[in-house]
């Protein structure tokens, strides 16, 4: 079935194009993901990395907290920091302390550097990396940090402005809805059969892919 189908419906649910444009996500230039420091990414990936199975507003409005205890996520400072610092960090009452998860940041700035050594930073990297590859990007995310399986790289992505979809519930019953998708949600095959549908469909409509992933979600009853 053509897009144009789901977006028709999207439009209904959502007040037509007016309700609709409100909900859709900022897709960044490459110039701001270049732009946007390295810190920062740091930042963002460790955010969605603590979201993830928690309530979102909580670690939001700690995040103030995280920004003083991870002293401005600096990654050649966290890629090598000594255990007792970590541990130290699980009774800081300015964060969430969970262990497993304070743990993630030393993991996730080591591939934050190592991709800026590759690239000269890691917004260089997601600025050339093209969005009709995400799930490349995705299957890099998660073998070279930790924690970023599941859905949580594809919220920090959209999270910076980076071009991508996201595979919320409402998205995937959309796919195999339109019988473009039957393999197992999180499965490798489940995130190419994702990629070939997002790639038809931005071929058919020009659109952003964090446009028409938002389009799909808004086009289905739950």
């Amino acid at each position: 079935m053509s897009f144009n189908a789901i977006h028709e419906r999207a439009l209904t649910r959502k007040g037509g194009e007016p309700g609709l444009q409100k909900l859709l996500p900022h897709v960044a230039k490459p110039d701001d993901l270049m732009g946007l420091g390295d810190d920062r990414y740091l930042a963002e990936i460790t955010r969605c990395v603590f979201r993830a199975g928690f309530v979102w507003r909580v670690i939001d409005n700690k995040w103030p907290g995280f920004e003083a205890a991870f002293d401005g996520f600096v990654p050649l400072y966290w890629q090598q920091v000594a255990p007792d610092v970590l541990e130290s960090l699980a009774g800081d009452e300015r964060i969430v302390r969970n262990l497993q998860k304070i743990r993630t940041v030393p993991e996730n700035a080591r591939m934050v550097v190592e991709a800026a050594h590759d690239y000269g930073s890691f917004g260089n990297m997601l600025a050339q990396w093209s969005s009709d590859d995400q799930a490349g990007l995705l299957l890099w995310l998660k073998r070279h940090g930790a924690r970023l399986g599941g859905n949580t790289a594809q919220y920090f992505l959209r999270t910076v402005g980076w071009d991508g979809f996201i595979l919320s519930q409402d998205v995937l019953a959309v796919l195999r809805l339109e019988g473009l998708l039957d393999a197992t949600p999180g499965s490798k095959k489940a995130l190419l059969q994702a990629q070939a549908a997002f790639n038809e469909w931005h071929r058919e409509t020009g659109l952003p892919y964090s446009h028409l992933s938002k389009i799909a979600s808004c086009s289905i009853e739950r």
